[in-house]
């Protein structure tokens, strides 16, 4: 019989995650279980090329359901992982497209200011990706993880749009 796993809400998400001890981020404020699952996501991504695809809106998507508090990183982690969502999920800018916008936007960091994260960060989290049994089911579960994100940042669409580096 499998020993029950006890759980935890997420500070940065609110997902259900495992009560684990452990490391966290320095600046995207997660419960170490959460960081353990998203950890696990990427070690998947990276070990297979059929998981890589996801790889961009995985790395975004996490980052705006763990805005921290306000810092200098936290205020320009959020605004260019929030760029590439909007370029990606409503231009269908590729992932490569997305990388070169937020290194411009990078650039011009002292324009961002901090945006008071969402009440909600969404239905969907690094938990419901995590349980993906295929490279298919991935694809799927991080769109809609990525979807559900960006939705939940909509009061800040406009502050976002605005960032968008010229060109991008």
């Amino acid at each position: 019989m499998k020993a029950s796993i006890s759980k935890v809400i997420c500070i940065g998400c609110g997902a259900a995650v495992p009560a684990i001890d452990g490391p966290t981020h320095r600046y995207m404020e997660s419960s170490p279980g959460c960081w353990q699952l998203y950890g696990e996501v990427l070690a998947r991504e990276y070990s297979d090329r059929t998981f890589w695809a996801s790889h961009r809106l995985t790395v975004d998507t996490y980052a705006v359901q763990h805005p921290g508090r306000p810092s200098p990183q936290s205020i320009q982690s959020v605004a260019v992982h929030l760029i590439s969502l909007l370029l990606v999920l409503e231009q269908e800018a590729t992932p490569e497209h997305a990388l070169r916008a937020i290194r411009a936007a990078a650039t011009v960091s002292e324009r961002f200011t901090w945006l008071p994260p969402p009440s909600s960060m969404g239905s969907v989290t690094v938990a419901n990706v995590h349980g993906a049994r295929n490279a298919l089911d991935h694809a799927k579960h991080v769109r809609a993880w990525a979807e559900a994100a960006w939705a939940s940042w909509s009061h800040h669409h406009q502050t976002i749009r605005s960032w968008v580096p010229e060109g991008a």
